[in-house]
Formats: structure tokens, sequence, C-alpha cells
């Protein structure tokens, strides 16, 4: 009988220790860190704050993304867990922009190239 059979329920699917998860999400802070140092120079300090919330946004994309591949599946909900700070850290930063900042912007400017 199909009900009985025990050697489905017997498997041993524990979730894998999160391994690897601190030091993705200390590299993820510490590029974004190096990103927002490095463009300081070479953008306005107005356009900064939009760019590392969108640079932050695109890497917990990608964490979640990867976070989907079938062989990461016992590390899915570690990775997702960073992907999500990463997405709320984001949000954080775009609530505290601004408005004026990102009006100036998309406005064009009289100022020639």
């Amino acid at each position: 009988m199909a009900f009985t059979d025990r050697s489905f329920t017997d498997r041993n699917d524990a979730p894998a220790p999160p391994g690897g998860v601190k030091e993705l999400f200390a590299a993820t802070l510490l590029l974004t860190l190096a990103a927002a140092l490095a463009l300081r120079a070479f953008v306005s300090l107005d356009a900064l704050a939009p760019i590392v919330a969108t640079l932050l946004f695109a890497l917990a994309a990608s964490i979640a993304g990867g976070a989907l591949v079938p062989r990461n599946r016992k590390r899915r909900a570690a990775w997702l867990d960073v992907a999500g700070v990463l997405t709320f850290i984001g949000v954080g930063i775009s609530i505290v922009m601004d408005s004026d900042q990102m009006v100036r912007l998309v406005t064009l400017s009289d100022q020639p190239e």
C-alpha cells in the first residue's frame, strides 16, 4: 500500500547550514560602499543616493535570482533573506532621499554639455 510506505518520509533533506551567507552579505555591502565612494568623484551628491538605491535593488535581484538556481535549494531561504535585507535597505535610502533630488536628475539643465 502506498500510504504505508515510509521510504518517502525518511529522506534526509534537512536544510544545510547557511555557510557563506554572512560573507555574501558583507561582500555585497562592501561592494556597494566601494561603488558609492568611487562614484562620488564622478556624479553630484544629489545623484548619489538614487544610484546607491538602484545598485542595492540590482544586487538584491541578482542574489534572489541566484537563490532560485536548482542546485542551491538548501541555502535558498538564507539567500532570499539577504536579498530581502538589501531590498529593505534600498527602500530605506529611497524614503530618506529628498524628492527634489529626483526632480533635478530628471529635468533638463540650462548648462551646456
